[in-house]
Parts: C-alpha cells; structure tokens; sequence
C-alpha cells in the first residue's frame, strides 16, 4: 500500500478561500489528523501534527481509537461537502473511543475512561476530538472499539430514514438500495427489528450475500435485472411500501414502478446523479406516493440529540450479547497512515459493510468490561 507521510510542516502561503481545509501548528499540545489542503482525490490527504482540542462547555473530549468513512467524506475531500457552520474542517462523522477528558457544566455523567462512540459534525480523523455530550453514547460491553466506530453515522442514518421519515410498519416491504454499504446493512438489520420485510439492490452476487445474511429476504443485482421487475415478482404486484434511495437520477423511473400505491420513496444520496428527464411527477401522482428526502448532518443538535436518545434507548441494548443479533458489519481496515488507501477502497465501490480506519492499533485496545 502507498504510505501518507507523516509531517509537522507547517504549509504556508494558502488562500482564504480554502481556510477550512488547513492544518496549523501551534504551542498547544499536538496531536496527528488528516488534513486536506486543497480540494482533490486521495493524494492529497495528509498526515501532520495540529494543535489538540480542548473541550468547550458541555462537551466531552474523546481520545479516537477508530474512525469510519461515510461517502461524505469523499465529496468533502473533493471540496463538494463543505463542513456545517462552527464544525471541524477536519473529515470524518463517526468515531469511537475513551472520554479522555470533560468540558464545564456536563450532565449526563460521562467518566474519564468510559469507551464511547459519537455522531459527529466533523473532526473523526484525528487522535482527538471534542463531541457535544449529547451526541456520545456508551459502547455496548460486547462490541470491540473499532466495530463500535461503524455504529453511530451508518445506524442514526438508518433507523432516522425507517423510523422518523418513512415511519415503517411492521409487515411492509423496505427496498434498500445498495444492500451492502455500511447504512443498506443497517437498514436490512433495524428493518428486521421493526418487523418490515426488506429487499435489496447491489451490484454482484457477493453483495447480495452479504445482505441476505443479514435478513433480506430478496436481492437483486442491479447490472444484470431490472430491479423493480424483481420487486414486482417478489410481492405479487404490490410493490414496495417503502425505498431508501441513495442513488437518485438514474434509478427514478425503476423506483417509481416499483413503488406501492400510497408507498414512500425516501431520498438521502445522489450517487447516480441529481437530475431526472421525463414524466416523474405524472408517474409518482398515479401512485399516490411521497417522495421525501432527508440529511443527517446539517441537522440541529437539538434534532440530533434527540435521535441518539432514541436510538440509544430503541436500538443499541439489541447489539449486547443474548439479544437480537445486531452487528455492524466491517469491511476492512486501515491505519491512519493508510487513509489515502482507505478512500481509494470506497471510491472503487468495492467494500461490503464499513471501512475502519484505526487511529490507535487494534492490540493497544482496551477491553469492555
């Protein structure tokens, strides 16, 4: 694998425009992340000291043991995401850790040491990083830190779309597309505990594996069959009551064929392009159906807050041991020396599941209790 070398230059002579892409050192006490000076591909994410954070009122200080990519990442990477206001310029949306130290005035009783993972704004490829105490939740006993770093992005993704957007109910159909990405296994998952049938799309045979391990009860390759005439088949007709929809443009006119009368095509990427030609609205009318969309995370903190607190209190008791069996499914791993890689990976589509990249060695891990 090519290597990112390490350095603790410090780069000068930027312009402002790309201000929130830099890196500065400082006297501070340092710490290493992934910079991007200039908007570009993989080459052009560098490692190198920066001054480490410090936690501000009501925020709690992690040390990142792992991150994990989302496909943000890499439109931010290429200058197409930009970071919301008052968040890291630094990538990364999802981490896990121990709380390293504590800001003023927190409520919620988090402990130095406590293993934690977090929904984040920005900022997860870095040894440090400051979460708003809201937005940290307890690791389950049973789920080793780096797996737990593919939980809090793919999962509050998932069950937000399910649960508060398409409001699933038990015994519909959920169709999923790309079945084997971190939030398509989420979903397949969290749509089994809702007690809704999910279907999946995916591009080769071994994605589709992975999904129906999972609990799909249906996969269609994408590349060779029309997927909507799978879902016709697999329903009798009725079509889907539900779509998570990730790919947008190039899939419309499949989506809304297979969509149920009064179904609901949820939109939370556009991977497939933005831009639709011919009769949408007519054909989406006829079906009665709601097309709704969705974003994470340029959602309010107070929006957020309260979907961990959902989450955590619906969802995460059922990844301990003896329960249902939820897991976060992982691709591969890379250092954070590695993370060049680790883009180039995801941008081949080639992952099943989640893609870790570990800031601290998988041996030094400490164990739950």
């Amino acid at each position: 694998m090519s290597r990112i070398l390490f350095t603790g230059r410090l780069l000068l002579g930027t312009s402002s425009k790309n201000a929130r892409y830099k890196c500065f050192s400082g006297l501070a006490r340092m710490m290493r992340a992934v910079c991007v000076d200039v908007p570009g591909g993989p080459e052009n994410l560098v490692l190198r000291n920066v001054p480490r954070p410090e936690p501000k009122d009501g925020e709690v200080l992690i040390k990142v043991h792992a991150a994990a990519l989302n496909r943000a990442d890499l439109l931010q990477r290429r200058g197409l995401y930009p970071p919301p206001p008052g968040e890291s310029g630094l990538l990364g949306l999802e981490v896990a850790g121990t709380v390293q130290s504590l800001g003023p005035g927190l409520k919620m009783g988090w402990k130095p040491d406590d293993r934690v993972m977090a929904l984040l704004g920005g900022g997860g490829y870095a040894e440090y990083v400051p979460v708003r105490e809201e937005l940290v939740m307890p690791v389950p006993s049973n789920v080793p830190l780096r797996e737990a770093a593919a939980i809090p992005e793919a999962w509050l993704t998932a069950f937000q779309l399910l649960e508060l957007i398409a409001q699933v109910k038990e015994g519909e159909v959920v169709m999923v597309h790309a079945g084997a990405s971190g939030v398509g296994t989420a979903a397949v998952q969290l749509a089994r505990l809702l007690g809704a049938v999910p279907v999946v799309t995916a591009g080769s045979p071994e994605k589709l594996a992975v999904a129906q391990e999972l609990g799909a009860a249906a996969g269609f390759n994408y590349k060779e069959e029309r997927f909507a005439q799978g879902v016709h088949d697999f329903t009798g007709g009725k079509g889907a009551n539900v779509i998570l929809d990730c790919i947008g443009g190039s899939n419309w006119e499949q989506n809304v064929s297979c969509l149920a009368v009064d179904g609901r095509w949820v939109l939370y990427g556009t991977m497939g392009g933005r831009t639709v030609e011919g009769d949408l609205l007519g054909k989406l009318l006829s079906k009665r159906g709601l097309l709704l969309s969705s974003l994470l995370r340029s959602r309010s903190l107070q929006y957020k807050a309260e979907l961990v607190k959902a989450f955590s209190q619906r969802v995460l008791p059922h990844f301990s041991a003896g329960s249902p069996s939820l897991r976060p499914v992982i691709d591969s791993s890379f250092s954070l020396e590695d993370v060049a890689d680790a883009h180039r990976h995801m941008e081949a589509n080639r992952n099943m599941g989640k893609i870790i990249i570990n800031v601290v060695p998988q041996e030094d891990e400490p164990q739950g209790p």
